[in-house]
């Protein structure tokens, strides 16, 4: 997928669990393990360690506990 689809996608899943309580992190990261099949999971870490540009930080930090 192109990056500006992943980021665009992300960035939607974030925002949508930004207004949620709780761990906000923990619900994208479930989400992402849950609907994200292991190859646009593996694009977004990449995408992280190359600098993640773009990404609302919680993606980031749902990343890192995938």
């Amino acid at each position: 997928m192109s990056p500006e689809k992943m980021i665009m996608m992300a960035n939607q899943i974030a925002t949508f669990f930004n207004s949620q309580p709780g761990d906000r992190a923990d619900k994208v990261a479930d989400h992402l393990r849950d609907y994200w099949e292991p190859r646009m999971r593996d694009q977004l870490r990449q995408y992280i360690a190359d600098g993640g540009q773009g990404l609302d930080p919680l993606v980031t930090e749902a990343s890192a506990r995938l």
